[in-house]
């Protein structure tokens, strides 16, 4: 797994119920492969400043294969490793876990095709049923309230908890696997058992609004996305304005990211990044659509290479960015595989936008603040950007 470099949220689990990862809230980001030193040659550690990416990931190896010779857990020994080493973003992963990211990167998860949502009251509501999968087949529909997962209560629950629990644990819940899910609509209460069964999401989706303005939705950048952004820039009305819509979205494959920068931009820098203080630099290919009026969309959950992507146009003057202060996720992770076949990341490095601005803990400050009118903020913001006088 050397070789890629990993943009990606914490991740921390609870033992003996171990939440897994949400792909709608937590993805794990590679760049293009081979960008970065391999994580898996020692280093020589310096007198002074932090040890080299290299000598931390043979320190968390080293503790792993200690404790697999001494017969205790190496997740657990790899886990203390990485505390140790006070990495922000640092996290382990287990076999099943990373072979979910894998997964959620092609555009797949194993569920029940399920989207939630906690209502005012407590209750978590669901708020979408995909298609052809298992809650569509047994009738669930939107607006019904979820009561409950496999006898579990979930009102009060965080959302991403009650979806972990749809889920299941990453290592124990492979498709085909029950979920007994408690339901209520209106005066009707019932259980419904379902079927775990991999499913495909739709990461870009396009819709039309009034004024030719189109509106590109960008969920994660999983592999596809850019293209699918592309397509969706061409097919667009002449002379209408483009809503990038990249709230919620948690990240995913930065270059998709980058593809994504190249539909709006004719080349030129995208961001720079350095690994152990090596500067490197990501850049847009040329013959994007740099005339059409263009708004991103952000918020507190706009992460990663969603946030690298925002300060690409906003830095290059290509995007009104509305909305609210993102996330602030901007270092750069490497993955090693351990002995017993769990995954260790640790931060190699940082981000910076062409103008330099440094994203990790800080986000990127939109250029006109909006909540929950920010769609609407938008259309009125493209209709003064189109207008030629």
């Amino acid at each position: 797994m050397s070789g890629r470099d990993l943009f990606c949220p914490p991740r921390r689990t609870r033992r003996g119920a171990a939440l897994t990862l949400v792909f709608a809230g937590v993805l794990m980001a590679g760049a293009a492969t081979g960008s970065f030193p391999d994580a898996g040659q020692p280093a020589r550690r310096s007198a002074a400043g932090p040890a080299p990416a290299a000598t931390r990931h043979e320190d968390v190896r080293r503790a792993a294969a200690e404790a697999m010779a001494d017969g205790t857990s190496p997740m657990e020994a790899a886990e203390r490793a990485v505390s140790r080493s006070g990495d922000r973003w640092g996290a382990v992963y287990s076999e099943g876990e990373y072979q979910e990211f894998q997964e959620a990167l092609d555009g797949r998860y194993t569920g029940v095709g399920l989207s939630a949502a906690r209502a005012q009251d407590g209750r978590i509501e669901v708020t979408r049923v995909q298609s052809g999968s298992p809650a569509a087949a047994a009738g669930i529909r939107a607006g019904d309230v979820l009561s409950s997962v496999d006898g579990s209560k979930v009102d009060g629950l965080p959302v991403t908890e009650v979806v972990s629990l749809l889920r299941g644990d990453a290592d124990d819940a492979p498709a085909g696997t029950s979920v007994t899910l408690g339901l209520r609509r209106g005066t009707r209460a019932w259980t419904e058992t379902l079927h775990r069964a991999s499913l495909s999401t739709d990461s870009v989706t396009v819709h039309r609004l009034p004024d030719g303005v189109t509106a590109i939705k960008i969920a994660a950048f999983t592999r596809g996305s850019g293209d699918a952004v592309r397509e969706a820039v061409r097919e667009a009305p002449a002379g209408g304005g483009i809503i990038l819509d990249l709230r919620g979205n948690s990240g995913g494959l930065v270059t998709e990211a980058v593809d994504t920068a190249s539909a709006f931009l004719d080349g030129g820098l995208v961001a720079t990044y350095d690994v152990d203080g090596a500067q490197r630099a990501l850049r847009a290919d040329s013959g994007g659509d740099t005339v059409r009026p263009l708004v991103a969309l952000v918020d507190g959950g706009t992460m990663s290479a969603a946030e690298m992507l925002t300060g690409a146009l906003q830095d290059r003057g290509r995007a009104v960015v509305i909305g609210c202060r993102t996330f602030g996720k901007g270092s750069v992770q490497m993955p090693t595989r351990l002995p017993d076949g769990s995954v260790a990341e640790l931060t190699v490095g940082h981000y910076r936008t062409p103008l330099g601005h440094a994203v990790d803990g800080r986000g990127i400050t939109p250029d006109l603040e909006a909540g929950t009118g920010a769609l609407q903020r938008a259309e009125t913001v493209l209709t003064g950007l189109g207008d030629p006088s």
